[in-house]
């Protein structure tokens, strides 16, 4: 007696399970990339500021070209800290800057795992001129 083989649905049923997990890994790639690509402006930006400040820029310039250095953030979500104050800066001195931004996960099943926020910081010393 011969046993007849019908192999028809094994690999829609192989792919079926193997799909979840293949999403999930190229959805977390995507994630990744795009929360890297915030934490790259966040590092620019506030090295930009710095730039500007030692130099003399007040601290409203400061700012300005932080914002404007990184446009692909959300304003609303970054706080911006400047140390001294533009009236007590001496020649010699060290500047820092330092921004703090939320980043907000994009893709719903990922935030649901890492807790959807992260904080995103970075921070530049120079030496005033």
């Amino acid at each position: 007696m011969k046993v007849l083989k019908n192999e028809k649905g094994q690999a829609m049923v192989e792919f079926a399970l193997i799909l979840p997990v293949l999403l999930l890994l190229v959805m977390g790639i995507a994630e990744f990339g795009m929360m890297f690509n915030s934490y790259l402006s966040v590092q620019n930006a506030t090295r930009e500021g710095a730039r500007i400040g030692i130099v003399g820029a007040s601290d409203e310039e400061m700012e300005e070209r932080i914002l404007t250095t990184s446009p692909s953030l959300r304003k609303d979500r970054m706080v911006i800290t400047i140390e001294p104050e533009s009236n007590s800066r001496i020649s010699g001195d060290t500047l820092r800057v330092q921004v703090n931004y939320d980043y907000r996960m994009a893709v719903p099943f990922i935030s649901t795992l890492f807790g959807g926020n992260i904080n995103l910081s970075g921070e530049s010393s120079m030496r005033i001129e």
